[in-house]
């Protein structure tokens, strides 16, 4: 018995030995209190000089590697490896947990530091991508999180006098990152010339953007805002590991020993060599460092921790010594002395002194050691090499005795023989040797039984026995000395071992777990005195065990500390301490025992806090100790609430089915019903598994819960009310303190919490996100404020909310059992406590985590199941109810007593102001006193005590009782049974509400003429209830068995009973009394009904597929029905009593004639036209429609049809019950549906006169009854049925534009695909061919010709240093809306075009961010264009709508993803609140009610919903189009806003619908002609503009001005000249209106005169493909797919002139003079105007395909014509308007991209789709194949993206997206690209190198179709090919080239 309980001595870290300085840095600080903090293994010390004293910090349960400190110096934060690493932060004074940080990172922890004023923390992962976090530590909430790099970032740091900014650095990097709103943004550093790029190591921020950084080779880089701007050479000899800034400057430390000490402005004061001092060594290497005031502390990556003091410099103070690199695994105690011996693979042998805490000597040896061995005497010292030999040193001097090498494998374990007369020494080879001490250790014996390595060794107390283990595990025995194997265990069994240290025996049976023959315990150690057994494994765990242990699988207590495998542990000569190392962590741990007797005080001193506990895990011994468990406790953990198919799943399945039903809805369906019913009355209440989950609100009503149903229960009236929000079971329930707030918890995947208002009976908000298949517990703190709830998952997840935001506090992990109850401290809300199965659990809050204790049970008991818990009237004091029946008192963690409260459980406990009330299983209510010494009163819940007014019968006397509350003079009580009592103070019981006990109910009848019902059981009771205003149980009565179905005689007179054994009984119906009863089946009765009129027959189904029929009057059985293939599932007759109509498991149909029971044949047409006297199949043409589109998920199980035959009820496997229009024929009918059973309906049935439906919820045992509320009688309410599974087809019209627009799909750019579907090998893949002369080095030639002629030769030459964005021609009206804005009073307009937001503040969507799958949104000023705030994205492929809230705090935006998810942010902490799926068609827009923050309405294809923001839930409500004759739901397109909770929408159509709340009250007809497109609200004065497609007329317009009701309207024309105007964008300023149009203007409408003014112009449909700039001015000429070109002027900054050709225009050139312009169109013609007149001069159409370049030579001669067909036509001028084609070139490989002519227009070269460059001669087109030639000639222009003098313009990414244009400036020496991704690229000219450096600019979306210099190289001009703007650059030349790749200016 003894080895199964857990030792009750304790072990207490007392020292650490060593520093972790290995692969770690700026790791070692002083705080506040002039205490250095550090850490080694997994422990955070904190250690005082002064006192020579450690505080230990246990949290972390691996190894720590990482740790900053607060900037007010008494905080630390730690991070650690693992798989789930966390941070901690901690104080450092009292070593307690302040809040953990985790689920954020993987793999570990690498770099922490805090900000200026400490509110946030950073931190650096080591995952894959190195994500960088920044967090609000306090409320453990993560803010934002970026990828950090590709590779390892070694530092990161806040800039302390910049807000919002950090630096890291890195292996080959440094990025300076700013935080704004959610996003973290890096700019790379640019090294530039002034260093190279190389790895930085660590770095520190000073004043005016200056950052210092330490790099690899031991320079100092000087950072100004991203640029180095200076380097401080040889700083140091080597690395620089760690950087420190204090008041008075910095100090660095290196590799190369060296600490220096610089001034605030880098000036070196003075340096301090550590390898030049006493102490130091060579090979000394600095890696932290920290300066404070006159003391510096350094830490060495040898694990030293030095102090200098700086005026006595050359004297370091060493304060910490340990091992340093290589395993630590030798470890040995003196035998008299307080010492301990280690030695390490660092070959350093080392003696501690256990007493002073201190290395008292230190000797290096020749190898490393592997183990060591102290004589009996303490004079000699044997050492275990790693190379077979082994060394004797003398203990005084460590001088060597002997030495001696006679093994080639490592020496594992050695040992002197208790008389000092023998060592024996194991090998790694199997062998032992022998070796007499005093013949100077020479061998005498060998043992060489193993066939494995020796891991163990020990002597008998007499030394004439030694036993060994191996690797192998096997234990063996040797005589000694000569090392004879002893065979016979009786010769062993009397003998006494000197030591236990061998891991396999009898003794140690224990320290195995039970199921495990694994070898991963490395050391023991036996403590014979007090019977105590320590072991060290490889999990960084030491254990202590009872000795000896017998048993497998023994308790033990457990201490964690060392982070991977421990690799020995010893006692201490006199037991005082045990000493244990760590083999990774080089780390020497002591500590101190405490036995039996003083653990009492010392456990009330300090109960060490951890993470994990230190206390034992329950071992998995069999725990005979423990109490069985009571029979319900034990169903209850049985019960698994996991469902098959979960509500979350039922919009994607319905996808899914719909996808493969789409050929079947072709029928016409019929329209919903018109009735709909009203939850009215629940009988039952959810006792069985759950407890504490009724309670009386502040106006005495009564609420708790059942099935998905939250009841508010009117004791008065007898009234109920509901709250319908949960789709499945609810399973706790918790009332605020305060207020009348509800929070109940549901099953589900992802379960939900909703708290809602008892009054108002609406959510005020909805938790979700953290818990897996339900919340079993929830618990209101004692303010209200926060809510703790407990998950069902696996680890019974427990989480603290901050409710009202839907924010997550804190999480941890519960308990493996489940937990039962969750209480949070009502005098402080950090505190919680949990119970369950053998648990009980102390919580407090720590940031995002929580920290959980054990409770401490001492010798008063053991570890019980919890079933309740409440606080008592001190924060320390709680009380738990145990499942035997006692309540347990609390202190902190500490059981004080236990008193018997009641015989079984103690389910539910109630504290009072004076006093506590209990209930347990025995159906006793106790009342107690305020410390549980007497109880006061106890009420048995019996049916003598019935008040005679109660509602209802007691099914049996003392039920067991669930849940108490108190309140209003009463005492509250629910039962197992499903029954809520209240007990008067003075006795007497009333019963208020009751339902079925355990087990599914299936057996519903309702009576013929009276509004009663009967149901029967699982739980074998037949009961008849009441459904007039009495609602009460009216009659029960106990069966033999449980039954399933049951049914009234037509005369109401008799009920017959189907039960489960097979046989059937009749009662009487009054009395409930037997009458007769039969047994002729064996298997379960699932139907019985009588025949209608004189119910002179009875047909009874049975599951043995066989329906008897029998005669009532002569109670025979008269015929029996065969032919059935599977269990009867229902049952009816038809009106003459002839006819059975029968439905089966295997979903038959069939037909039996009564009374014989002939099975009839009946086609389906026919079966309809029968008169049925009831209906409840539910197959068969008739209900056909009923069956949902996921049918093969879930089974319709019940339906009835009421007695007018209009409405079918429904109940099916998902808890729905719908209503249907009779007949429902035709697949998948519309339907209403009401959610209020959990899972399934087992039964509906309607009254007698169908004014009530009653359902029945089989596993939920509730029996609901509902209100039916005919069409036409009910008043005006809306319905809060759900509409239909499939959208109607109709649809409201169709329009290309919105189709169009629907159909566009958002490629992103970074996956962005080529825009020309080249072929052939890149460039920069191309082997290059050696050219034949290739030239010597100094060449004799003639100097190369230019490349390119150049036109400006006067002017000095200057490269371009950088382009400025000027302007954008452009307006994206294609497929935006919305997108024009009037800013302060309407001075400026703001719009966006592709991704350059051009002044607009209010938000932007991007479509497109490089960050590829995870666009974002911008949120910016639109004064000054600062950005606010950046949102990183949920929405994948990109975002369409954006909106912000009534007071701006919050913003909405829509994705463009396939569920069109609804986002809302609170973006100035760029913090996400809610998301959910929106709508699985487009949603177009979305906007908030401009007076609300938490109602918004989204439209779209076929869907207008109304949403509301309850905490961090989204609730919608589809909008209902019931009440106006046939409406139909169109696709809508816009909405606006009127007051009184108006909402307009404008349709596809051309309509208004106008809604009240979310019900469609009004349709303005045609407001358009065409689709309304957009809508917007004056706030000022509530008028309303419409926009839409409209062709001009007299009275009509695209633009309409409404009043606020919509009732009349005044038209705007646009005069734009075009055939039909389509109006995107409207908005309105004072007496004026902005309009955004689809062909790309922006047009200003005055209010007064109609008058129309174009602000803005552009082309509308792109890509816009022609581009040339005017030879001589700042003109430029564009051409583009929507077939017209337009001339605008840069220095006006308008659009000049235009021209319509009628066809899609491809490329346009300007002649040498600009006196005439070429047009290349798509279609193969090319037209010539003449600049002054825009007359035609000449066209031809000599092609079929696309023109794709159109060339004049320089000397106007030749026109040059290049085309899709792989060709080149040439043109002479000379010859006249004719336009004869004189020649062309042959053989061109593909198609022609870009033309080039030479300076003498004697050439032309082509570049073409198949990445080749030809030149060719003009006019002949020959082809010149002479290389030299070719680099002899030089080009006029050069527009070409191939050739080898531009090879470095392709990028390496280039394998998806291609450069498409390239264009030289005039001088000749600067070149600009355009490519797919959208980037404008700047390059030197040429750029014959790959990959050349480049600076970048953003701006256009994903393709750049063309570019080009303007005349004098001033501008850049570049044309978009998807997004059709025109950007237009500025140059700023300096004298600087092009330096870097990264410098991404962002336009």
């Amino acid at each position: 018995m003894a080895a199964r309980s857990a030792p009750s001595c304790h072990l207490r870290l007392e020292w650490v030995y060593g520093y972790r300085g290995h692969q770690c840095r700026n790791n070692l600080y002083y705080t506040a209190a002039k205490e250095i903090v550090y850490f080694v293994a997994g422990v955070g010390v904190v250690y005082s000089p002064r006192e020579h004293r450690q505080k230990f910090y246990r949290g972390h349960s691996d190894d720590i590697i990482s740790l900053a400190l607060h900037p007010e110096r008494a905080l630390v934060a730690t991070g650690q490896v693992g798989r789930e690493p966390y941070i901690c932060i901690w104080d450092s004074c009292t070593v307690q947990t302040v809040s953990v940080l985790k689920d954020a990172h993987t793999h570990g922890i690498a770099c922490l530091a805090f900000d200026l004023d400490g509110q946030r923390l950073v931190s650096v992962g080591l995952d894959s991508k190195n994500a960088v976090c920044v967090w609000d530590w306090k409320r453990g909430k993560m803010l934002s999180m970026a990828p950090g790099h590709t590779d390892r970032i070694f530092d990161i740091s806040w800039d302390l006098y910049q807000p919002n900014k950090l630096v890291s650095c890195g292996v080959k990097h440094i990025k300076f990152w700013s935080l704004c709103g959610n996003a973290l943004t890096p700019k790379r550093g640019v090294f530039g010339k002034t260093g190279d790029l190389q790895t930085i190591l660590c770095l520190a921020c000073a004043r005016d953007e200056l950052t210092y950084s330490g790099a690899l080779n031991g320079d100092i880089y000087v950072w100004k805002g991203i640029n180095l701007i200076r380097t401080i050479q040889g700083a140091h000899t080597a690395g620089i590991f760690s950087m420190n800034a204090c008041e008075e400057g910095f100090a660095t430390g290196g590799r190369d020993g060296c600490i220096r000490l610089w001034d605030l402005t880098f000036k070196p004061i003075t340096v301090i060599d550590l390898r030049e001092t006493d102490q130091g060594y060579k090979g000394l290497s600095v890696r932290s460092v920290c300066w404070r005031g006159d003391h510096i502390l350094v830490g060495t990556q040898d694990g030293e921790i030095f102090e200098i003091v700086v005026h006595e410099r050359n004297k370091p103070f060493l304060i910490m010594q340990g091992h340093c690199e290589g395993e630590l695994w030798a470890l040995a105690v003196h035998p008299t002395k307080p010492l301990a011996v280690t030695g390490s693979d660092d070959r350093s042998v080392r003696i501690w002194s256990l007493v002073d805490h201190a290395l008292i000597a230190r000797c290096n040896m020749e190898e490393p050691i592997r183990c060591a061995a102290v004589n009996v005497d303490g004079i000699h010292l044997a050492l275990g090499m790693k190379d077979g030999s082994f060394t004797v040193l003398r203990v005084r001097d460590m001088t060597e005795v002997v030495h001696i090498k006679d093994r080639k494998e490592a020496i594992h374990e050695l040992k002197y023989s208790p008389d000092g007369t023998h060592l024996a020494v194991g090998c790694n080879d199997g062998s032992v040797g022998i070796y007499g001490v005093a013949q100077r250790y020479k061998r005498c014996g060998e043992c060489a039984g193993s066939l494995s390595l020796i891991t163990h060794l020990d002597w008998s107390s007499d030394s004439r026995y030694l036993q060994t283990n191996d690797g192998n595990g096997k234990r063996l025995f040797y005589r000694m000395p000569g090392g004879k194997e002893v065979a016979s265990k009786e010769e062993i069994k009397g003998v006494h071992w000197a030591s236990w240290t061998c891991v396999s025996g009898l003794e140690v049976n224990g320290i195995w777990p039970k199921y495990s023959d694994i070898n991963d315990i490395n050391s023991v150690d036996g403590n014979y005195i007090g019977q105590v057994l320590v072991t060290a494994d490889d999990y960084g765990i030491v254990k202590l065990f009872r000795y000896p242990c017998l048993r497998k699988g023994a308790k033990f207590k457990k201490y964690i500390g060392h982070s991977a495998h421990v690799t020995n542990v010893r006692w201490s000569h006199d037991y005082q301490w045990v000493i244990s190392i760590g083999g990774a962590d080089h780390s020497v741990f002591q500590w101190k025992f405490i036995p039996e007797r003083k653990l009492k005080d010392a456990l009330h001193i300090a109960p060490q806090e951890s993470l994990a506990d230190s206390n034992s895990d329950e071992s998995d011994s069999d725990l005979s100790d423990v109490p069985e468990l009571d029979s319900e406790i034990e169903q209850e953990t049985q019960l698994t609430y996991r469902r098959q198919v979960y509500k979350e799943d039922l919009p994607q399945l319905k996808e899914q089915y719909k996808e493969k039903q789409k050929s079947g809805t072709s029928k016409r369906r019929e329209r919903a019903p018109g009735n709909s019913i009203r939850l009215h009355f629940v009988h039952g209440y959810r006792g069985y598994d759950c407890r504490s989950n009724l309670f009386y609100t502040q106006i005495g009503e009564i609420v708790y819960h059942v099935a998905a149903v939250g009841v508010i229960y009117n004791r008065q009236q007898n009234t109920q009310r509901f709250y319908l929000g949960h789709d499945d079971d609810i399973l706790c329930l918790a009332l605020h303190p305060v207020k009348d707030y509800v929070a109940t918890g549901q099953v589900g995947r992802d379960p939900s919490i909703h708290i809602w208002d008892t009054e108002t009976i609406k959510p005020l908000s909805i938790l979700k996100g953290y818990h897996q298949y339900g919340v079993c517990a929830v618990d209101f703190s004692a303010d209200g404020k926060r809510l703790a709830s407990v998950g069902i998952d696996d680890s019974h997840t427990v989480v603290l909310w901050d409710w009202k935001k839907g924010e997550k506090l804190s999480v941890a992990r519960g308990s493996k059992d489940k937990i039962f109850v969750v209480k949070m401290n009502p005098y402080v809300p950090d505190k919680l406590i949990t119970a369950g199965i053998k648990h009980m659990k102390f919580w407090h809050r720590a940031g995002g985590g929580l920290i959980g204790r054990k409770g401490y049970v001492g010798t008063l008991g053991k570890s019980d199941t919890m079933m309740c818990a409440v606080y008592g009237w001190t924060e320390e004091m709680a009380f738990s109810g145990t499942s035997t029946g006692d309540v347990c008192i609390w202190r902190d963690i500490f059981l004080v007593k236990t008193v018997k409260a009641h015989d079984g459980p103690v389910f539910s406990m109630h504290a009072l102001e004076k006093g506590f009330v209990t209930g347990g299983k025995d159906g006793v209510v106790a009342l107690w006193d305020d410390s549980f010494e007497r109880c006061l009163k106890t009420y048995a819940i019996k049916r003598a005590a019935l008040a005679p007014g109660s509602k209802g019968l007691l099914l049996e006397d003392n039920p067991s009782i669930r849940a108490i509350s108190l309140g209003h003079g009463h005492i509250l009580v629910g039962t197992k049974n499903g029954e809520i009592l209240e007990v008067d103070k003075s006795g007497p019981i009333t019963l208020l509400v009751q339902g079925h006990m355990e087990g599914e109910v299936w057996g519903l009848a309702t009576h013929p003429y009276l509004p009663i019902c009967a149901t029967v059981s699982d739980d074998k009771t037949l009961r008849i209830w009441d459904l007039s205003p009495s609602h009460c149980m009216l009659a029960v009565r106990k069966l033999k068995k449980g039954g399933r179905c049951c049914c009234f005689s037509p005369d109401g007179k008799a009920l017959a009973v189907g039960l489960n054994d097979g046989s059937f009984l009749m009662a009487n119906a009054d009395t409930l009394e037997d009458l007769v009863s039969f047994h002729h089946r064996k298997d379960v009765i699932s139907d019985i009904r009588f025949s209608p009129g004189s119910g002179k027959y009875l047909a009874v189904a049975s599951h043995d597929s066989f329906i008897d029929i029998y005669n009532v009057m002569s109670s025979k059985r008269v015929g029996i029905c065969k032919g059935a293939t599977s269990y009867i599932t229902h049952v009816d007759w038809d009106i003459r009593g002839k006819l059975l109509q029968v439905n089966t498991g295997a979903k038959e149909q069939l037909f039996f004639e009564a009374p014989r029971g002939k099975k009839q044949t009946i086609p389906s047409g026919e079966a309809e036209k029968i008169g049925w006297a009831s209906w409840t199949s539910v197959l068969g043409l008739c209900c056909e429609g009923i069956w949902p589109v996921i049918g093969e998920v879930t089974d319709v199980t019940a339906s009835c049809l009421t007695s007018d035959k209009t409405v079918l009820a429904t109940g099916d496997d998902l808890g729905f019950v719908k209503l249907f229009r009779y007949p429902a024929k035709g697949k998948f009918g519309k339907f209403k549906r009401y959610v209020a059973h959990s899972t399934h309906v087992t039964n509906v049935r309607w009254t007698y006169d169908d004014s009530m439906l009653v359902t029945l919820g089989g596993a939920d045992m509730s029996l609901m009854v509902w209100t039916n509320e005919m069409e036409g009688c009910r008043e005006k309410r809306p319905c809060d049925s759900e509409e239909s599974d499939i959208d109607s087809e109709e649809d409201g019209g169709y329009d290309s534009d919105v189709t169009r627009e629907n159909e566009i799909s958002y490629n992103i750019r970074a996956l962005s695909t080529s825009i020309r579907p080249m072929f052939g090998i890149k460039p920069h893949l191309q082997q290059k061919e050696p050219s034949t002369d290739e030239r010597p080095p100094v060449s004799r030639a003639p100097p190369q010709p230019e490349k390119l002629q150049t036109n400006n030769v006067g002017k000095k030459k200057r490269p371009i240093e950088d382009l400025v964005l000027e302007l954008v021609f452009g307006y994206r009206g294609r497929d935006c809306r919305n997108n024009v804005h009037y800013l302060n009073d309407g001075d400026d307009i703001i719009y966006h075009t592709a991704s350059v937001g051009i002044l607009h503040n209010v938000a932007t969507g991007d479509l497109a961010d490089m960050s590829a799958t995870a666009p974002s949104i911008h949120i910016w000023d639109a004064v000054n264009k600062q950005t606010l705030s950046v949102l990183r994205c949920y929405h994948s492929k990109g975002v369409c709508s954006v909106s912000f809230s009534a007071t701006g705090k919050l913003l909405l935006s829509v994705g463009l993803d396939p569920e069109h998810t609804v986002t809302i942010w609170r973006w100035q902490e760029g913090a996400k609140i809610a998301s959910r799926a929106g709508h699985n068609q487009r949603i177009f827009v979305a906007e908030f009610r401009p007076d609300s923050d938490s109602q918004f309405v989204s439209v779209g294809v076929k869907h207008v919903k109304f949403w509301t923001l309850a905490g961090r839930a989204l609730l919608s409500k589809k909008g209902l189009l019931s009440t106006l004759e046939d409406a139909r739901m169109q696709t809508m397109l816009a909405v606006a806003f009127g007051a009184n909770n108006l909402t307009f929408t404008g349709t596809i159509s051309g309509d208004v619908c106008v809604w009240k709340d979310h019900i469609l009250c009004r349709i303005v007809a045609r407001a358009h002609n065409g689709p309304v497109f957009a809508m917007y609200t004056t706030l000022r004065d509530g008028l309303i503009v419409t926009g839409g497609k409209e062709r001009p007329s007299k009275e009509g317009g695209a633009v309409k001005l409404w009043d606020q009701e919509l009732r009349r309207c005044r038209a705007f024309r646009l005069e734009t000249g075009q055939a039909s105007d389509c109006v995107r964008s409207v908005c309105r300023g004072k007496g004026k209106i902005l309009v955004g149009t689809r062909s790309a203007e922006i047009i200003e409408v005055g209010e007064k005169n109609a008058a129309c003014n174009v602000l803005v112009s552009g082309h509308v449909d792109g890509p816009v493909w022609g581009l040339a700039t005017h030879p001589s001015r700042d003109f430029f000429l564009s051409a583009a797919e929507d077939g017209t070109v337009r001339l605008w002027d840069i220095a006006d900054r308008k659009m000049l002139n235009k021209v319509n050709l009628g066809h899609a225009a491809r490329t346009v050139c300007y002649s040498p003079e600009g006196d005439m312009v070429a047009i290349g169109m798509k279609n193969g013609e090319f037209i010539i105007l003449l600049v002054s007149s825009l007359k035609i001069w000449g066209k031809k159409r000599d092609r079929r395909c696309a023109i794709h370049d159109i060339r004049f030579s320089p000397d106007s001669r030749f026109l040059a014509v290049g085309s899709s067909e792989n060709s080149v036509d040439f043109y002479d001028l000379t010859l006249g308007p004719t336009l004869n084609r004189i020649s062309y070139c042959k053989d061109i490989p593909s198609f022609v991209i870009q033309m080039d002519f030479s300076a003498d227009s004697r050439h032309l070269q082509v570049s073409t789709g198949c990445y080749k460059r030809h030149v060719y001669e003009v006019p002949s087109g020959k082809h010149l194949m002479d290389q030299a030639a070719i680099d002899r000639i030089t080009w006029a222009t050069w527009t070409s993206i191939l050739g080898d003098e531009v090879m470095g313009i392709w990028s390496r990414h280039a394998e998806k997206a291609d450069v498409n244009c390239a264009c030289v400036s005039h001088s000749g020496i600067s070149l600009v690209t355009g490519d797919d991704f959208g980037m404008v690229k700047l390059f030197d000219f040429p750029c014959p190198e790959k990959f050349a450096k480049h600076k970048r600019f953003l701006g256009h979306s994903p393709h750049v179709a063309n570019i080009r210099f303007t005349s004098g190289d001033r501008h850049v001009v570049s044309a978009g090919g998807e997004d059709c703007r025109l950007f237009i650059c500025l140059e700023m030349c300096t004298y600087a080239s092009l330096k870097d790749t990264d410098a991404e200016k962002i336009l």
